[in-house]
């Protein structure tokens, strides 16, 4: 029987019905006087994995929240399993060492006892396994699952008691996205009958701005939820946009050229098209033969000319017609045009071969291009992705889905998203990205922006430091996990930004884990801010206090904005409550708010929320 099968056997178990999220925002509205459930606090978490995101996501656990964490992870020396275990040490967690999560490692970091479980390996069957057999040593332990097959994630409603399945490569490719092409991350988010959205102040109207999220200077940290002078805002929308947008686009500022400078601009791009076409087709080593032989026949033109005074169009026949073709020896001629006439004869036993393997070279890497998918002509303005795993598919798609033109590398013919790439057409170059030949096959000295998010941060910095090479002012957005070298990298290679996709999911995932509803996540540089929504429990430190109670900083709460309050069991709606608004038990907040700012705000408000029944 194979593992399919009997993966198959066990969803049709009778397991509970249940509600599964593919998005952290994923949310269903309340019905008529239905309430919030509030659970006792979580307090024992099982972690599954051992890589980035398994690491972000225990450091969140731990330091945000307090939460004894018990990981799972194949071993504690390898990836990144000894920060892992450091981290747990220092705070009193436990490790348990086990080649997969499955029924034995659950028993010995004892499931049973704990609150929820965290399956975060980059593996959706084997989570799909390990989640079943956790579900029968468990049944009523949260789980939090990582797929990136949403498709499959969707079909889990049906066959857990407790779940939420969430893609971190969904999560972090927006953000991504918006570096590549210069603009906001588009992050869009439901709430309360309204849609916010993520702008620049300036691209919207002052009436839609619901609340300044960071001010933003090129080189330095954001400062987040600044109390005045917010560059990043969070808005609402209304089906319009401000009447005057600014285009940030430097390309997009220059005043339109004549018609003639345009002409000569499309004539100048289709000779530097054919040429790097011809260039791509035939080695450089056969062009270097070619060259050779084509200068020994002018050379040879040349003296033809001088000694039988006649016209160089003349020189030119004889030489191609009859010299090449064997003409009969001439014993009066004079030295120079008896030692041309021999070379030209070598020659003309030479240039055939060649131009035979020029033509036969250039069929074979054509039809090669063609079958996989490479570019059959030179691109400009186009985005270059390397790495086609979870987040670089995710990325892709993106681009394809907004019209903007992309290509892809990766080392492996194989890769999660190379079947994805020739389905849509998208040309798919296997290679090493920090090869100065594989990214020019790319066409990057043309492109518009590189995104290099491959999984090793090593190869990631070497191919972003090549295509900086090979385009001195090309955006470069870059994928590493150490946010403090990230930083270091960006100043002095001048890469225009980094992410960690991990950093980006962790927020997430913790709080799906701890049954708190995080309705949108917000990148802002290489930090998170957080929609989420709140409710306040009877005899909570917040019952009974006011709005700036609850944004006060200096009341251990972090930086949190209040964009709205539920009242009357969500059936009104205050938005932008004032500061001396009071709140009552069983108000929600809807706030934005730092990793920092929840944790606290969660605290005094005295409970956690499972959503809505």
């Amino acid at each position: 029987m194979t593992s399919e099968s009997w993966l198959m056997r066990r969803l049709r178990g009778n397991l509970p019905r249940v509600q599964a999220i593919t998005r952290p925002w994923s949310i269903e509205p309340a019905g008529a006087g239905e309430r919030h459930v509030v659970h006792a606090p979580v307090k024992r978490v099982v972690v599954c994995g051992d890589d980035p995101l398994a690491l972000r996501l225990v450091g969140e656990l731990i330091t945000q929240y307090g939460v004894h964490v018990t990981a799972v992870l194949p071993s504690a020396k390898r990836r990144h399993g000894p920060e892992i275990a450091r981290l747990l040490a220092e705070h009193g967690g436990r490790v348990v060492e086990a080649e997969r999560p499955d029924t034995e490692a659950f028993t010995r970091a004892d499931l049973a006892g704990a609150d929820a479980l965290a399956l975060v390996k980059q593996d959706d069957i084997g989570n799909l396994d390990a989640a079943l057999q956790a579900q029968e040593l468990n049944p009523k332990v949260r789980l939090v699952i990582r797929m990136f097959n949403l498709r499959l994630g969707h079909s889990l409603r049906r066959n857990f008691a407790d779940v939420r399945v969430l893609s971190d490569a969904q999560m972090a490719a927006p953000a991504f996205v918006s570096e590549a092409l210069g603009e906001v991350a588009p992050v869009h988010v439901r709430v309360a009958q309204r849609t916010l959205f993520v702008a620049r102040r300036d691209e919207v109207r002052a009436d839609d701005v619901v609340c300044g999220l960071a001010r933003t200077v090129a080189g330095e940290d954001p400062e987040l939820l600044p109390v005045a002078d917010a560059d990043l805002v969070l808005a609402v929308a209304n089906g319009e946009r401000a009447a005057t947008v600014i285009v940030r686009d430097e390309r997009a500022e220059r005043v339109p050229a004549s018609r003639d400078g345009r002409v000569r601009r499309w004539l100048r791009r289709q000779r530097h098209g054919f040429l790097h076409t011809l260039r791509s087709l035939v080695s450089r080593r056969l062009w270097v033969t070619a060259l050779v032989l084509l200068a020994m026949l002018a050379a040879g033109t040349a003296i033809i000319a001088h000694y039988k005074h006649i016209s160089w169009w003349n020189a030119a026949y004889v030489t191609l017609l009859a010299e090449l073709t064997g003409a009969s020896p001439e014993l009066e001629s004079h030295w120079p045009e008896k030692l041309v006439t021999t070379l030209l004869g070598l020659v003309n036993v030479a240039l055939i071969p060649v131009i035979t393997a020029a033509v036969v070279e250039a069929v074979v890497n054509a039809r090669l291009a063609i079958a996989l998918g490479r570019l059959r002509e030179p691109l400009s303005d186009h985005v270059v992705v390397v790495g086609l795993g979870n987040v670089g598919t995710r990325v892709m798609h993106a681009f394809v889905d907004l019209g903007v033109p992309v290509v892809v590398i990766d080392r492996n013919e194989n890769a999660r998203g190379a079947q994805a790439a020739r389905e849509r057409g998208v040309p798919f170059i296997v290679g090493d990205a920090s090869s100065v030949e594989t990214l020019r096959a790319a066409s990057v000295d043309t492109s518009r922006a590189l995104v290099v998010v491959s999984t090793d941060d090593q190869a990631n910095l070497e191919a972003a430091i090549e295509g900086r090479a090979l385009k001195p002012d090309l955006r470069v957005i870059l994928r590493l996990f150490d946010g403090r070298f990230a930083d270091r990298v960006q100043r002095y290679f001048g890469i225009t930004a980094s992410r960690s996709v991990s950093y980006l999911a962790a927020p997430a995932f913790a709080a799906a884990l701890l049954e708190r509803e995080v309705i949108g996540t917000i990148p802002v540089g290489r930090r998170v801010l957080l929609l989420a929504e709140v409710p306040v429990c009877v005899g909570s430190w917040l019952d009974g206090r006011t709005i700036a109670a609850a944004e006060d900083p200096d009341a251990g709460l972090g930086e949190v904005r209040v964009l709205a309050v539920g009242t009357d069991g969500e059936r009104q709606t205050v938005w932008a409550p004032p500061a001396s608004y009071v709140l009552r038990a069983d108000d929600l907040l809807t706030v934005v708010t730092t990793r920092l700012g929840l944790g606290g705000l969660l605290a005094q408000t005295g409970g956690t929320v499972d959503g809505y029944r």
